[in-house]
């Protein structure tokens, strides 16, 4: 690292859905740039695990971001360490069906994880930084919230949400020092695409590999985008002191503006 400045030396920050997937890719690239990280999500051992992994600078704690009880439980836990970032990453891929066959439940359960977690993990933890005049919220959010994709209704429309929020938030907070920003990452390489592409096979009658092409075609790089890739733009994010209210895209050119 030599040469580079560390921003988050000595801060702790504050991960969502952290123990695995994209949330253990952040968490492992803001250790690198010096941060402390408490990690949370539903799955104990997932998070206890990445924490056995990742070392002493890493707590886990487990929180459900839909559920209030459980974030005020959670800051009430977090009450003498002095979260300096928070990054919203807890998300739920969903149903993969035409509109007019989700369930009512399947999609408040997507808002319930994509839209209201980052609403109460923002309201326990800002009011904190805004008393201090400083801290970052970076909110993750999706391309698939700015372009279609069929049958992914509750998904695009939760990730719209999030840039929504994040964009308003911004000129709440921001004069009071609190910089707020999303990431949007196109399709990442990994389980959750998999298990996306095995649905849209069956959907379609397509196989996986035509499916897995389909998607990928869009992009201008013709790839997805890899989860440290999307761990390595949350750093670098936070390293640019200017960045707030704004939606970057990470989508190997999926979408272009």
């Amino acid at each position: 690292m030599s040469g580079r400045t560390d921003p988050l030396a000595g801060r702790t920050a504050l991960v969502t859905g952290g123990g695995s997937g994209l949330g253990r890719a952040i968490t492992r690239s803001l250790l690198s740039d010096g941060a402390r990280v408490v990690i949370t999500g539903r799955n104990r051992t997932a998070l206890e695990e990445t924490a056995a992994d990742f070392g002493p600078r890493v707590s886990p704690r487990v929180c459900d971001v839909s559920r209030a009880d459980d974030v005020e439980e959670l800051a009430r836990s977090l009450a003498e360490e002095e979260i300096s970032v928070l990054v919203n990453n807890a998300g739920i891929a969903g149903p993969v069906a035409p509109l007019t066959e989700i369930a009512p439940q399947d999609w408040d359960e997507v808002f319930g994880v994509n839209v209201r977690g980052v609403f109460l993990m923002c309201r326990a933890f800002l009011p904190a930084m805004i008393r201090r005049g400083a801290g970052e919220v970076v909110n993750i959010a999706s391309v698939s919230g700015k372009r279609p994709l069929l049958g992914r209704t509750p998904y695009c429309a939760s990730k719209m949400a999030v840039i929504g929020l994040t964009a308003t938030l911004a000129g709440e907070v921001g004069p009071q020092g609190v910089s707020v920003n999303s990431l949007s990452p196109g399709p990442v390489s990994g389980p959750r695409m998999e298990r996306n592409f095995r649905l849209e096979a069956e959907r379609t009658g397509s196989t996986y590999a035509e499916a897995e092409q389909a998607f990928v075609a869009r992009s201008a790089l013709g790839r997805m985008v890899t989860e440290e890739e999307v761990g390595e733009a949350v750093s670098a994010m936070l390293r640019m002191r200017g960045l707030c209210g704004a939606d970057i895209d990470l989508s190997a050119g999926m979408v272009a503006r």
